[in-house]
């Protein structure tokens, strides 16, 4: 590693934690030339599989895709980029822990949905509208009522209605 203020690459680690999220080591390191201090993360590097498009092509997985998508979906929610990176870090994990090599862009799909619906409602809804490619506002409303009905205690209820306005 480089140090950022003179660029020698010899250092010691004065300090090593487990960060936040336990999937990355925080290191402080010290110049060995000009003694300045700075701090760099170590992640594990999973083996991800490659990612097939509906078209066919294959492309290496791109944290930064899922990532875009969920802000999209949560934008103006509260929603914190930490609860979105948690839900990109668990996705990869999902990943890596299938053991293959190659993995449909809809599987993917499919895990960032799960997510979403355990994370926002509203974000999920918005999500889902564009990846399930509702045609119509029946075909929003209806999956409305049924995550609305999954909020509200769970239990299935007599109607996909929404509730009259008061």
């Amino acid at each position: 590693m480089r140090c950022p203020r003179c660029g020698h690459i010899e250092d010691r680690v004065v300090d090593s934690r487990v960060g936040r999220d336990g999937h990355a080591i925080r290191r402080r390191r010290e110049c060995l030339d000009c003694g300045a201090r700075f701090t760099t993360y170590e992640r594990v590097e999973l083996s991800l599989p490659l990612i097939i498009k509906r078209d066919g092509r294959r492309e290496p997985w791109d944290r930064g895709k899922p990532m875009r998508a969920l802000r999209v979906a949560c934008q103006k929610r509260s929603v914190s980029t930490d609860a979105l990176n948690q839900v990109v870090d668990r996705i990869e994990r999902e990943l890596a822990a299938l053991g293959d090599r190659e993995v449909a862009a809809s599987a993917v799909g499919e895990l960032l949905i799960a997510e979403l619906r355990q994370l926002d409602d509203v974000a999920y809804l918005r999500f889902a509208s564009v990846y399930h490619s509702f045609d119509t506002i029946n075909e929003f409303l209806a999956e409305a009522a049924r995550v609305r009905r999954e909020s509200l205690d769970g239990a299935p209820t007599d109607s996909d209605e929404p509730p009259e306005a008061a």
